[in-house]
């Protein structure tokens, strides 16, 4: 595990020079946290404004929610790795373009490869649509439609996906937050199975 740990923490190191466009006006890279050798890695869109301040993903309330979801299924956050598919903060929160998020990818691919996980579970469509077309090695045209893909196993050549909504959209629409407590009660199931 420390090797694991410390290759990690390379990237971690790199990132404050990264060439992303938003490193500039971010207060530090969030390049994510947890257990290096987790079976789980969750990947999330970009950080908010708490992450940006402290420096770690889903710490906001979108965060109090998915340590909520975890804890349903008998897990803890330092059990996981959660990382984001965006290293830097985007201006008043907006999505991340495409040059940002194909800045910071190399990096979210190079952690990929070094946790190893069974499952990736993508919360929200960015995070789904990018890692489709990272395993389909080209890029998706039409917009990814969550609601299609969330709560289904999807094996594809580098890895195993579970899509599930964002937990921030759960914090605002009552029928979302069923949803996604629904599909991470599927988890450990799937997980057996892998």
């Amino acid at each position: 595990m420390q090797n694991k740990t410390i290759k990690l923490s390379k990237i971690s190191d790199e990132l404050i020079n990264s060439v992303c466009p938003l490193r500039l006006g971010a207060t530090q890279p969030v390049p994510g946290a947890g257990n290096p050798k987790t079976e789980i890695l969750l990947i999330g869109e970009a950080p908010g404004e708490q992450e940006d301040l402290l420096g770690q993903p889903f710490v906001g309330a979108a965060g109090k929610l998915l340590d909520k979801l975890l804890a349903s299924i008998n897990l803890k956050r330092e059990a996981v790795f959660i990382t984001n598919i965006e290293k830097f903060r985007p201006p008043k929160n907006r999505d991340p373009l495409p040059e940002e998020i194909a800045a910071c990818f190399p990096f979210l691919e190079r952690q990929i490869k070094i946790i190893q996980p069974k499952l990736i579970i993508t919360l929200g469509r960015h995070a789904l649509k990018k890692m489709f077309e990272w395993d389909k090695d080209k890029i998706i045209d039409k917009s990814i439609s969550i609601s299609e893909f969330h709560g289904k196993l999807i094996r594809g050549k580098k890895g195993c996906y579970f899509p599930c909504y964002h937990p921030a959209a759960g914090l605002y629409q009552p029928s979302t937050k069923i949803e996604l407590e629904k599909d991470f009660q599927k988890i450990p199931k799937i997980l057996n199975k892998l």
